[in-house]
């Protein structure tokens, strides 16, 4: 973990209520896809989790969706304003052992952790699927993006706007892959749990306090005793998840 300062060097909304912020800044604290930053917001008192998206040698991209003051605060900041970031949190994504053919489940804002790990995946010469969950057209983000890296892309939208009617496990069915990577809300964590038929990691979003685990804010319990999601996790097996 590191923390820093990171300038602003894009931002623009991308989906209903969606926007993504380019910084510049260290990043070499970033090991694995699915970390994340903590941002300290002027005002306010806890930092703000947001996971990373992708990042390079000197830039890291953030797609977050506005949720409250906190976020509606970032979506009104302008390249070059400045942000305190603690960068680099949490276990991330690991990609060894998948096999593959590993299929990747986002939903809504569960989406931009895994386009870094789509892009670690095909670097590694892996054959990645992946499908997106929204409820409508206005809410549909980066499956372009997905699909320029030559992964194979399936969406799902609750309403039957864009791609099939339904949800996430809807286009899971019948499909053949070695291992699944999911992050999105619980009721499809849930979902995903009682049809998956291999091994595969979740990524949970949780309500966090300092987000490098003194606080102990966000501690869950596993088969193999508590964990801190902003530690431990936010990626956790699915062989020690207590549902």
């Amino acid at each position: 973990m590191k923390q820093g300062i990171y300038t602003i060097l894009r931002q623009e909304p991308i989906a209903e209520k969606v926007f993504r912020m380019v910084l510049e800044g260290d990043t070499s604290a970033i090991t694995a896809p699915g970390q994340f930053v903590n941002i300290l917001l002027e005002g306010k008192y806890l930092r703000r989790p947001i996971s990373i998206c992708d990042w390079n040698d000197r830039e890291l991209t953030l797609i977050y969706k506005v949720v409250g003051g906190g976020t509606e605060q970032m979506s009104r900041m302008q390249p070059g304003a400045c942000l305190d970031l603690l960068v680099g949190l949490g276990n991330g994504y690991r990609t060894e052992g998948c096999g593959a053919r590993p299929l990747l489940i986002g939903g809504g804002v569960g989406v931009p952790p895994l386009y870094g790990l789509c892009k670690k995946l095909i670097s590694e010469g892996k054959k990645p699927r992946v499908i997106l969950g929204f409820n409508s057209a206005q809410e549909v983000f980066l499956m372009e993006e997905f699909a320029a890296l030559g992964a194979a892309v399936a969406v799902t939208t609750a309403d039957g706007s864009v791609g099939l009617k339904g949800f996430v496990t809807d286009a899971m069915k019948g499909m053949d892959y070695d291992y699944f990577y999911t992050c999105g809300p619980e009721g499809m964590f849930r979902a995903i749990e009682k049809i998956a038929v291999t091994s595969g990691q979740f990524s949970f979003e949780e309500r966090m306090g300092c987000g490098f685990g003194a606080c102990m804010g966000c501690s869950c319990k596993t088969k193999y005793g508590y964990k801190r999601i902003c530690k431990e996790g936010p990626v956790l097996e699915r062989e020690e998840i207590i549902w």
